[in-house]
């Protein structure tokens, strides 16, 4: 039976990304690409882990759905990984005043701040908004020994130890709960676990591949191309109901293991940003989140859209913060 403890965990996490474009420290309000006003320029995106990873995709999708619906041109999405996205983060407060700069994150970056013992937090920075939430998968290689989530299951009962789960968060984040919650839901103490952390679905996607794990737990959506290639086998997604996505994929609940896990991803920018300058990301975001070609990603991508912004987000953000802290000391993580 899902836990208490399984249950809260699961409302924790919720998978998704942001994008971002705003306007300089000195630009106008008619400079962010919206309202018909001319594209934004100069807007860089920062991935706070590696190339190929969840946040990663995420931003790069938004770059380009906001230059293709003429929100803002030439954005710049580059990488600054680290310490389960801390690195990224030091980075952004360090910007403070930053108008054009804006930090991709999630529920991963949030347990990090704690498990990192970052000098940075995300209370330090400017909500923006929250922009999707994605189911997790849980994956093994095309030639693994596991065939179903039963035949994985069965055997990491056998010897917790040895199965391991490769996830690409630290400690604290989504890739890292998702397992724990699994085990304690199938019956295995999530301090048996055997847990690999990458830093990003970069690394883990290797991991997976090479069979240096066992199976992997992340979102499904870092591994789409790779399961249309038959390189990598979904064994079980943790949304509610099924995922077109991955329609040969069964959920969780349907394979008798009664668990729903969902993460989320959004974009803050550097403190001490101007009122004007946050309204200007925040219309942009919106126009983008509004356009036909955000919502044909949403759908081929497979991601839920949960669009908040500004004043709201910030609340969310801060009762994950409290939530995850809250976890984390009842692991011994924080």
């Amino acid at each position: 039976m899902r836990t208490r403890r399984a249950a809260l965990l699961g409302a924790l996490a919720t998978v998704s990304m942001i994008a971002v474009s705003a306007c300089g420290a000195t630009a106008e309000k008619e400079d962010s690409g919206s309202g018909g006003s001319k594209p934004a320029t100069g807007l860089r995106l920062m991935v706070p882990n590696t190339p190929g990873s969840g946040y990663d995709v995420t931003a790069r999708t938004v770059a380009q759905v906001m230059q293709d619906s003429e929100v803002a041109s030439g954005v710049q999405v580059y990488n600054l990984p680290g310490a389960g996205g801390t690195v990224g983060l030091q980075r952004l407060v360090n910007e403070k005043g930053n108008g054009k700069l804006a930090m991709q994150m999630g529920l991963g970056v949030v347990g990090a701040a704690y498990t990192s013992k970052s000098k940075a937090t995300l209370t330090d920075t400017t909500p923006l908004a929250k922009l999707i939430e994605e189911a997790g998968a849980i994956v093994v290689s095309k030639d693994s020994p596991y065939k179903t989530i039963d035949d994985l299951v069965t055997a990491w009962k056998k010897n917790p130890k040895k199965v391991a789960v490769g996830g690409g968060s630290s400690p604290g984040g989504p890739d890292h709960l998702l397992p724990m919650q699994l085990a304690k839901a199938v019956g295995i103490e999530p301090k048996d676990v055997n847990y690999v952390s990458y830093d990003g679905g970069g690394e883990l996607l290797p991991a997976i591949l090479g069979n240096k794990i066992a199976f992997g737990a992340s979102g499904f959506g870092e591994f789409l191309d790779q399961i249309e290639a038959g390189q990598v086998r979904v064994l079980a997604v943790t949304s509610e109901e099924p995922i077109a996505a991955v329609e040969d994929a069964p959920t969780l609940k349907g394979s008798g293991i009664d668990l729903v896990f969902t993460n989320w991803r959004g974009f803050v920018a550097p403190p001490g940003i101007t009122d004007a300058q946050k309204t200007s990301w925040i219309d942009a975001l919106t126009t983008m989140h509004e356009s036909k070609e955000w919502k044909a990603e949403l759908t081929k991508r497979g991601w839920t859209d949960a669009f908040v912004t500004g004043d709201e987000f910030g609340t969310y953000l801060k009762d994950q913060d409290k939530s995850v802290a809250g976890l984390l000391a009842e692991l011994g993580l924080a």
